[in-house]
Protein backbone atom coordinates (compact mmCIF):
# COMPACT_ATOMS: atom_id res chain seq x y z
CA UNK A 1 0.00 0.00 0.00
CA UNK A 2 2.54 2.86 1.14
CA UNK A 3 5.13 1.28 -1.68
CA UNK A 4 2.98 2.97 -4.05
CA UNK A 5 3.30 6.58 -2.66
CA UNK A 6 7.16 6.14 -2.36
CA UNK A 7 8.02 7.55 -5.22
CA UNK A 8 5.30 10.70 -4.05
CA UNK A 9 7.61 11.13 -0.92
CA UNK A 10 10.71 12.10 -2.58
CA UNK A 11 8.70 14.70 -4.40
CA UNK A 12 8.13 16.77 -1.19
CA UNK A 13 10.87 18.15 -0.86
CA UNK A 14 11.72 19.52 -4.35
CA UNK A 15 8.09 20.50 -4.42
CA UNK A 16 8.37 22.86 -1.34
CA UNK A 17 11.68 24.08 -3.35
CA UNK A 18 9.76 25.05 -6.37
CA UNK A 19 6.69 26.90 -4.28
CA UNK A 20 8.77 28.86 -2.27
CA UNK A 21 11.61 29.91 -4.84
CA UNK A 22 9.41 30.58 -7.71
CA UNK A 23 5.89 29.81 -7.88
CA UNK A 24 5.37 31.92 -4.30
CA UNK A 25 7.95 34.87 -6.01
CA UNK A 26 6.35 35.00 -9.61
CA UNK A 27 2.72 35.32 -8.11
CA UNK A 28 4.19 38.57 -6.05
CA UNK A 29 6.07 39.90 -8.68
CA UNK A 30 2.58 39.63 -10.85
CA UNK A 31 0.66 41.13 -7.28
CA UNK A 32 3.56 44.09 -7.76
CA UNK A 33 2.74 44.66 -11.62
CA UNK A 34 -0.45 45.67 -10.69
CA UNK A 35 0.43 48.25 -8.72
CA UNK A 36 2.39 51.75 -9.21
CA UNK A 37 5.17 52.55 -7.35
CA UNK A 38 6.37 55.83 -9.28
CA UNK A 39 4.84 58.21 -7.17
CA UNK A 40 5.56 56.33 -3.44
CA UNK A 41 6.80 53.14 -3.08
CA UNK A 42 5.91 52.89 0.51
CA UNK A 43 2.05 53.69 -0.83
CA UNK A 44 1.52 52.13 -4.05
CA UNK A 45 -1.66 52.55 -5.55
CA UNK A 46 -3.78 49.51 -7.13
CA UNK A 47 -3.47 50.46 -11.61
CA UNK A 48 -4.32 46.56 -12.77
CA UNK A 49 -2.66 46.10 -15.88
CA UNK A 50 -2.03 49.77 -16.78
CA UNK A 51 1.72 48.93 -16.08
CA UNK A 52 2.19 46.26 -19.12
CA UNK A 53 -0.23 49.13 -21.26
CA UNK A 54 2.63 51.92 -19.90
CA UNK A 55 5.31 49.29 -21.02
CA UNK A 56 3.74 48.99 -24.46
CA UNK A 57 4.24 52.46 -25.47
CA UNK A 58 7.99 52.73 -23.93
CA UNK A 59 10.06 53.06 -26.31
CA UNK A 60 13.30 52.21 -23.63
CA UNK A 61 11.35 48.84 -23.01
CA UNK A 62 11.34 48.25 -26.68
CA UNK A 63 14.66 49.22 -27.18
CA UNK A 64 16.10 46.70 -24.35
CA UNK A 65 13.74 43.85 -25.91
CA UNK A 66 14.97 44.36 -29.36
CA UNK A 67 18.96 44.47 -28.10
CA UNK A 68 18.14 41.16 -25.97
CA UNK A 69 17.02 39.54 -29.24
CA UNK A 70 19.79 40.78 -31.47
CA UNK A 71 22.20 39.38 -28.68
CA UNK A 72 20.31 35.98 -28.90
CA UNK A 73 20.83 35.71 -32.65
CA UNK A 74 24.13 36.67 -32.26
CA UNK A 75 24.91 34.18 -29.23
CA UNK A 76 23.11 31.15 -29.39
CA UNK A 77 24.38 29.93 -33.62
CA UNK A 78 27.74 30.75 -31.91
CA UNK A 79 27.58 28.71 -28.74
CA UNK A 80 25.83 26.30 -30.80
CA UNK A 81 28.32 25.93 -34.01
CA UNK A 82 31.93 26.94 -32.42
CA UNK A 83 32.08 24.35 -29.63
CA UNK A 84 31.22 20.97 -31.88
CA UNK A 85 34.88 22.07 -33.82
CA UNK A 86 36.45 22.65 -30.40
CA UNK A 87 35.34 19.09 -29.23
CA UNK A 88 36.22 17.32 -32.14
CA UNK A 89 39.96 19.19 -31.98
CA UNK A 90 40.26 18.34 -28.38
CA UNK A 91 38.59 14.40 -29.27
CA UNK A 92 41.56 13.18 -30.95
CA UNK A 93 44.38 11.20 -29.32
CA UNK A 94 47.31 13.24 -29.37
CA UNK A 95 50.27 14.48 -26.71
CA UNK A 96 49.60 16.77 -24.25
CA UNK A 97 45.99 16.93 -25.05
CA UNK A 98 44.62 16.63 -21.29
CA UNK A 99 47.07 20.01 -20.44
CA UNK A 100 45.17 21.70 -23.80
CA UNK A 101 41.56 20.73 -22.73
CA UNK A 102 42.32 22.55 -19.38
CA UNK A 103 43.89 26.17 -20.30
CA UNK A 104 40.75 25.76 -23.04
CA UNK A 105 38.17 25.80 -20.21
CA UNK A 106 40.11 28.23 -17.89
CA UNK A 107 38.00 31.18 -18.97
CA UNK A 108 34.54 28.97 -17.85
CA UNK A 109 35.40 28.81 -14.20
CA UNK A 110 36.93 32.49 -14.23
CA UNK A 111 34.28 35.02 -12.48
CA UNK A 112 32.67 37.36 -15.26
CA UNK A 113 33.20 40.23 -13.23
CA UNK A 114 36.68 39.31 -13.48
CA UNK A 115 36.68 38.89 -17.13
CA UNK A 116 34.47 41.55 -17.86
CA UNK A 117 37.17 44.04 -16.17
CA UNK A 118 39.69 42.09 -18.01
CA UNK A 119 38.00 42.49 -21.46
CA UNK A 120 37.77 46.50 -20.78
CA UNK A 121 40.84 47.04 -20.30
CA UNK A 122 41.65 45.30 -23.52
CA UNK A 123 38.88 47.27 -25.59
CA UNK A 124 39.83 50.54 -24.06
CA UNK A 125 40.91 53.29 -26.71
CA UNK A 126 44.61 52.78 -25.59
CA UNK A 127 44.27 49.24 -24.74
CA UNK A 128 45.73 46.25 -26.25
CA UNK A 129 43.51 45.50 -29.09
CA UNK A 130 43.63 48.52 -30.34
CA UNK A 131 47.68 48.76 -30.15
CA UNK A 132 47.69 46.13 -32.01
CA UNK A 133 45.92 47.61 -34.68
CA UNK A 134 47.97 50.60 -34.52
CA UNK A 135 50.91 48.20 -35.45
CA UNK A 136 49.11 47.31 -38.38
CA UNK A 137 48.55 51.09 -39.12
CA UNK A 138 44.52 50.97 -39.00
CA UNK A 139 42.26 52.93 -36.96
CA UNK A 140 41.62 52.18 -33.46
CA UNK A 141 37.80 51.34 -32.95
CA UNK A 142 35.52 52.43 -30.09
CA UNK A 143 34.78 48.59 -28.97
CA UNK A 144 32.59 49.79 -25.99
CA UNK A 145 31.63 53.33 -26.83
CA UNK A 146 30.03 53.25 -30.28
CA UNK A 147 26.37 52.72 -30.36
CA UNK A 148 26.89 50.66 -33.46
CA UNK A 149 29.79 48.18 -32.40
CA UNK A 150 29.21 48.19 -28.86
CA UNK A 151 26.89 44.95 -28.21
CA UNK A 152 29.00 43.13 -30.52
CA UNK A 153 31.67 43.10 -28.31
CA UNK A 154 30.15 42.20 -25.90
CA UNK A 155 28.79 39.31 -27.19
CA UNK A 156 32.36 38.13 -28.23
CA UNK A 157 33.07 38.53 -24.90
CA UNK A 158 30.31 35.93 -23.62
CA UNK A 159 31.12 33.78 -26.82
CA UNK A 160 34.81 33.51 -25.51
CA UNK A 161 33.58 32.73 -22.12
CA UNK A 162 30.75 29.50 -22.67
CA UNK A 163 32.91 28.27 -25.80
CA UNK A 164 34.74 26.01 -23.65
CA UNK A 165 31.99 25.18 -21.02
CA UNK A 166 29.51 23.64 -24.08
CA UNK A 167 32.54 22.56 -25.88
CA UNK A 168 32.72 19.71 -22.68
CA UNK A 169 29.40 18.82 -23.52
CA UNK A 170 30.28 18.31 -27.15
CA UNK A 171 33.47 16.13 -26.27
CA UNK A 172 31.36 14.15 -23.55
CA UNK A 173 28.73 13.02 -26.39
CA UNK A 174 31.46 12.42 -28.81
CA UNK A 175 33.28 10.23 -26.57
CA UNK A 176 30.71 8.22 -26.73
CA UNK A 177 30.64 7.43 -30.37
CA UNK A 178 31.33 3.84 -31.60
CA UNK A 179 35.04 4.37 -33.92
CA UNK A 180 33.50 1.48 -36.32
CA UNK A 181 31.09 3.93 -37.76
CA UNK A 182 33.77 6.44 -39.16
CA UNK A 183 35.61 3.33 -40.27
CA UNK A 184 32.54 2.22 -42.40
CA UNK A 185 32.90 5.53 -43.79
CA UNK A 186 36.10 5.45 -44.75
CA UNK A 187 35.77 2.20 -46.62
CA UNK A 188 32.51 3.66 -48.17
CA UNK A 189 35.23 6.67 -48.95
CA UNK A 190 33.92 9.35 -47.26
CA UNK A 191 35.85 12.43 -46.83
CA UNK A 192 36.49 13.70 -43.86
CA UNK A 193 33.61 16.27 -44.22
CA UNK A 194 31.37 13.72 -44.99
CA UNK A 195 31.87 11.53 -42.11
CA UNK A 196 31.09 14.18 -39.70
CA UNK A 197 28.23 15.16 -42.01
CA UNK A 198 26.76 11.54 -41.71
CA UNK A 199 27.75 10.23 -38.62
CA UNK A 200 29.22 13.35 -36.05
CA UNK A 201 26.05 15.82 -36.48
CA UNK A 202 23.14 12.79 -36.31
CA UNK A 203 24.65 11.65 -33.33
CA UNK A 204 25.15 15.27 -31.41
CA UNK A 205 21.74 16.50 -32.43
CA UNK A 206 20.61 15.89 -28.94
CA UNK A 207 23.09 17.43 -27.41
CA UNK A 208 22.58 20.77 -30.04
CA UNK A 209 19.40 20.86 -28.96
CA UNK A 210 19.82 21.03 -24.75
CA UNK A 211 23.13 23.85 -25.59
CA UNK A 212 20.64 25.59 -28.28
CA UNK A 213 17.83 25.38 -25.30
CA UNK A 214 20.61 26.66 -22.25
CA UNK A 215 22.25 29.27 -24.22
CA UNK A 216 19.31 31.01 -25.26
CA UNK A 217 18.05 31.52 -21.84
CA UNK A 218 21.28 32.29 -20.57
CA UNK A 219 21.15 35.02 -23.53
CA UNK A 220 17.89 36.50 -22.70
CA UNK A 221 18.92 36.94 -19.13
CA UNK A 222 22.17 38.64 -19.64
CA UNK A 223 22.96 40.70 -17.14
CA UNK A 224 26.45 41.09 -15.54
CA UNK A 225 28.15 41.48 -18.66
CA UNK A 226 26.84 44.35 -19.78
CA UNK A 227 26.84 45.88 -16.01
CA UNK A 228 30.11 45.24 -15.59
CA UNK A 229 31.35 46.48 -19.29
CA UNK A 230 28.49 49.35 -20.49
CA UNK A 231 26.45 49.80 -17.78
CA UNK A 232 23.46 49.73 -20.80
CA UNK A 233 25.75 52.36 -23.02
CA UNK A 234 26.52 53.83 -24.98
CA UNK A 235 22.96 55.59 -25.30
CA UNK A 236 21.47 52.72 -24.18
CA UNK A 237 22.81 50.62 -27.28
CA UNK A 238 23.89 47.48 -24.84
CA UNK A 239 20.64 47.97 -22.39
CA UNK A 240 19.24 44.32 -22.39
CA UNK A 241 16.32 43.60 -20.79
CA UNK A 242 17.67 42.72 -17.13
CA UNK A 243 19.41 45.35 -17.22
CA UNK A 244 16.17 47.53 -17.42
CA UNK A 245 14.36 45.47 -15.03
CA UNK A 246 17.06 46.43 -12.57
CA UNK A 247 17.45 50.17 -14.13
CA UNK A 248 13.71 50.39 -13.43
CA UNK A 249 13.54 48.45 -9.69
CA UNK A 250 16.71 49.96 -8.31
CA UNK A 251 17.96 53.18 -9.83
CA UNK A 252 14.51 54.70 -10.58
CA UNK A 253 12.53 52.47 -7.82
CA UNK A 254 9.50 51.97 -9.87
CA UNK A 255 8.57 48.11 -8.75
CA UNK A 256 5.64 48.20 -10.71
CA UNK A 257 7.05 48.40 -14.42
CA UNK A 258 10.12 46.41 -13.31
CA UNK A 259 7.73 43.39 -12.66
CA UNK A 260 5.36 43.75 -15.20
CA UNK A 261 8.91 43.59 -17.26
CA UNK A 262 9.93 40.51 -15.56
CA UNK A 263 6.79 39.06 -15.93
CA UNK A 264 7.26 39.75 -20.00
CA UNK A 265 10.56 37.93 -19.47
CA UNK A 266 9.43 34.61 -17.84
CA UNK A 267 6.49 34.85 -20.48
CA UNK A 268 9.31 35.06 -23.29
CA UNK A 269 11.42 32.79 -21.43
CA UNK A 270 8.91 29.88 -21.40
CA UNK A 271 7.73 30.79 -24.94
CA UNK A 272 11.38 29.63 -26.11
CA UNK A 273 11.52 26.96 -23.70
CA UNK A 274 8.30 25.12 -24.85
CA UNK A 275 9.93 25.74 -28.55
CA UNK A 276 12.94 23.90 -28.63
CA UNK A 277 11.56 21.32 -25.86
CA UNK A 278 8.64 20.70 -28.83
CA UNK A 279 11.83 20.61 -31.40
CA UNK A 280 13.88 18.41 -29.80
CA UNK A 281 13.88 14.82 -30.99
CA UNK A 282 12.41 12.65 -28.96
CA UNK A 283 14.93 10.01 -26.25
CA UNK A 284 14.95 6.31 -28.68
CA UNK A 285 16.84 4.38 -25.59
CA UNK A 286 15.88 0.96 -28.08
CA UNK A 287 18.89 -0.73 -29.63
CA UNK A 288 18.15 -0.50 -33.70
CA UNK A 289 19.59 -3.54 -35.00
CA UNK A 290 21.94 -3.31 -37.68
CA UNK A 291 20.57 -4.11 -41.28
CA UNK A 292 22.14 -6.95 -43.01
CA UNK A 293 23.90 -6.46 -46.57
CA UNK A 294 21.09 -7.89 -48.46
CA UNK A 295 18.15 -6.13 -47.09
CA UNK A 296 16.26 -3.32 -48.82
CA UNK A 297 17.26 -0.62 -46.78
CA UNK A 298 20.95 -1.42 -46.76
CA UNK A 299 20.67 -1.67 -50.41
CA UNK A 300 18.44 1.64 -51.01
CA UNK A 301 19.12 3.90 -47.61
CA UNK A 302 16.91 6.64 -47.07
CA UNK A 303 20.04 8.54 -46.26
CA UNK A 304 23.69 8.69 -45.46
CA UNK A 305 26.57 5.75 -46.35
CA UNK A 306 25.98 2.19 -46.81
CA UNK A 307 29.02 -0.79 -46.08
CA UNK A 308 28.52 -4.08 -46.99
CA UNK A 309 28.17 -4.55 -43.07
CA UNK A 310 25.44 -1.61 -42.18
CA UNK A 311 24.45 1.28 -43.31
CA UNK A 312 25.87 4.33 -41.64
CA UNK A 313 23.09 6.83 -41.41
CA UNK A 314 21.01 4.93 -40.30
CA UNK A 315 23.13 3.25 -37.64
CA UNK A 316 24.27 7.06 -36.44
CA UNK A 317 20.07 7.90 -35.89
Amino acid sequence: MFRKQTPYLYLILPAIFMVSFFFLPLLMAFGISLSDYSRDIYHPSFVGLLNYARLAHSAPFWNALRNTFVFLLGVVPAMVVFPIFLALLLNGKLKGMAIFRSLIYIPVVISMVVVGIAWRWLYADDGLINWLLSLLNWPKVGWLVSPDIALYSVMIVVVWKGLAYYMMMYLAHLQSLSSELYEAAEIDGASLWQKHWHVTLPHLQPTMVMVAIISTIGSLKVFTEIYVMTRGGPVGATKTLVYYIYERAFENLDLGIASAAGIVLMLILLAFSLLEMKLSPKDDSTPKPLKPAGSASAKKPPGGLTTGKLTVGDAAG
